[in-house]
């Protein structure tokens, strides 16, 4: 692989652990737990990416821009709705724009330019935009992907009454409220967070994953495969 394809490649994976990436897909999976919420996600947000690299995304860009602090906010409205609610309630009704990964990743690919994104722009004079584009998706996705597949997963785990998963559910339900609260605050009120962007999205990275493996190490084992009370019993005040 040419060598500043790769570094697209290094790129896109730094910025699939930017704080509002992980808000973003955390608070999605609490919406629709769906394994393919990070995909989607990253491919929304690598489509923009792409089309800015080439330069013809700038008028979606403008347009869109303005939304993505709301969408954060939005997200940290609906997580602390979640969190106060059982999942036994019904499920909201409609299909908000916060709850379709897709659209979601292309609004704050347009939004929130970090210092990844701007250096992925920088390199391309030295090879083809469009394939610079692909490679910085492809990373974005490896990324993004997995976080989201284990969100799922531990969404789904506690809503079926694992032990960890339930206690690992409402520990980063709280920090997705706080983050998505402050990010899109700094960006309304135009605070520059981007140079705290790398080590608060790693040690949140970090954190989340951790707290999501331990998700996993809640399920008991029968045959191979996770054994979880039934959804149908009384309430269990799960999130």
């Amino acid at each position: 692989m040419d060598s500043t394809l790769l570094l697209g490649l290094v790129l896109g994976m730094r910025h699939g652990v930017d704080p509002d990436h992980l808000t973003a897909i955390d608070g999605l999976c609490r919406l629709k737990p769906r394994a393919t919420n990070g995909l989607y996600f990253a491919l929304g947000h690598g489509l923009v990416v792409t089309l800015l690299a080439v330069g013809i995304g700038e008028v979606l860009a403008g347009q869109a821009e303005f939304l993505s602090p709301w969408l954060l906010i939005g997200i940290g409205i609906a997580t602390l709705w979640r969190l106060r609610k059982p999942s036994s309630a019904s499920p909201p009704v409609g299909r908000p724009i916060i709850a379709q990964p897709f659209f979601l990743g292309m609004i704050l690919a347009a939004g929130f330019e970090t210092a990844s994104q701007l250096s992925a722009f920088a390199l391309t004079a030295q090879t083809n935009p469009v394939l610079l584009g692909i490679a910085f998706s492809c990373g974005m996705v490896f990324v993004d992907g997995l976080d989201g597949y284990l969100a799922a997963s531990t969404q789904s785990l506690a809503a079926r009454g694992g032990v960890n998963a339930l206690k690992a559910s409402r520990s980063l339900g709280f920090l997705v409220v706080i983050l998505s609260f402050a990010l899109g605050g700094a960006e309304l009120l135009g605070f520059e967070w981007e140079r705290f962007a790398l080590p608060l999205g790693l040690g949140v990275f970090a954190l989340v994953i951790g707290f999501r493996i331990w998700a996993r190490s809640g399920a008991k084992l029968a045959d191979g495969f996770p054994t979880i009370p039934r959804t149908d019993l009384p309430n269990q005040g799960t999130l």
